[in-house]
């Protein structure tokens, strides 16, 4: 297993954790895992975990609560679909009451 392939799937392990309802960040993933610079690469995690439906990739967004990764979602607004079938409120792309709905695993586990 490479390195990046060995990150990746801690990442997506993380991401299955959160909660439904809830989002967390690419960095605050990073953090947890102990890279803390690895934000981008978070991200990259996030877009292979496409093919597997136990990755709950669209509750993980950008550090403000915006949908960055939208583009990597099948369909013009699925990300934003999923995270409002879950009660978030999504508007101008970004998610409202983001605070209240971010959950950090560095806290929560």
């Amino acid at each position: 297993m490479s390195e990046s392939t060995g990150f990746f799937k801690k990442v997506h392990e993380v991401a299955k954790l959160v909660p439904f309802g809830r989002v967390t960040s690419y960095g605050a993933i990073a953090r947890y895992l102990g890279s803390a610079g690895s934000a981008r690469m978070v991200g990259w995690a996030m877009n292979a975990s496409h093919n597997d439906p136990d990755v709950p990739a669209h509750r993980v967004v950008n550090r403000k609560g915006l949908l960055t990764g939208k583009h990597h979602f099948e369909g013009t607004n699925l990300m934003q679909q999923l995270l409002e079938s879950e009660g978030v409120v999504v508007k101008g792309n970004q998610i409202q009451n983001f605070e209240e709905l971010f959950w950090d695993p560095g806290k929560e586990l």
